[in-house]
């Protein structure tokens, strides 16, 4: 099978971007942007791809859910076991992305990851849905795994286990938070003439704004 994905063509004429636009604070910024995001019901409008790098400067990228954003950074949860906890833990510098490609945007993060306090993953924690922390039990993240019934298995073990009562965190589930220090928004533009904005954080925590060249 032959795929012709050259005449692939998309003409971005949904809006454009000035700077007159932008908020001064690249988070609140975001802020705007997501509630847009949910108010147009994208499915998924917090998944986002997280890109870490192995000890081999390998990279590797997976969509995870952003779960909080505040002045502090971007907030996801996660196996402590998993392969990006452990590039994390290697290695902190990280990207997110949020592909938002039916409103024609895109918004890139760079930053810094600091793993959560244990008050702050239980804060969330009870907040998810029964199976959703059984789940967290039953899996280890990242490994290898014979069969989906053995996992399914793993599951029904969990639920046995804490059939009554509250269920607690496991010691190996945690979360991070993302600091930001570079923050870019992209709309798109007709003729490939896009509309890009980049934050940078300044050593006395102020935001520069620039505009990029598509």
């Amino acid at each position: 099978m032959t795929l012709d994905l050259q005449s692939l063509r998309t003409e971005y004429t949904k809006g454009g971007l000035e700077r007159d636009n932008l908020h001064e604070n690249p988070i609140e910024q975001f802020k705007r942007w997501m509630q847009q995001t949910i108010d147009a019901q994208l499915p998924d409008p917090n998944a986002m791809t997280i890109a870490t790098v192995d000890a081999n400067g390998q990279p590797s990228q997976r969509i995870v859910l952003l779960k909080n954003i505040d002045e502090k950074g971007f907030v996801f949860y996660t196996n402590l076991g998993s392969r990006k906890a452990q590039e994390l833990k290697q290695n902190p510098k990280v990207s997110l992305h949020f592909p938002w490609y039916f409103l024609e945007r895109q918004v890139k993060v760079c930053g810094v990851a600091e793993q959560l306090s244990h008050a702050e993953v239980l804060k969330y924690f009870v907040t998810r849905p029964r199976d959703s922390q059984l789940g967290a039990w039953a899996s280890q993240q990242s490994r290898p795994v014979s069969s989906r019934a053995l996992l399914m298995q793993q599951f029904e073990s969990m639920k046995n286990k804490f059939a009554k009562g509250e269920i607690p965190v496991p010691d190996f589930w945690g979360g991070f938070r993302v600091k930001p220090h570079q923050i870019e928004f992209w709309q798109g533009g007709a003729a490939r003439l896009h509309d890009r904005f980049e934050y940078n954080l300044q050593p006395d925590n102020s935001w520069t704004i620039q505009r990029l060249e598509p």
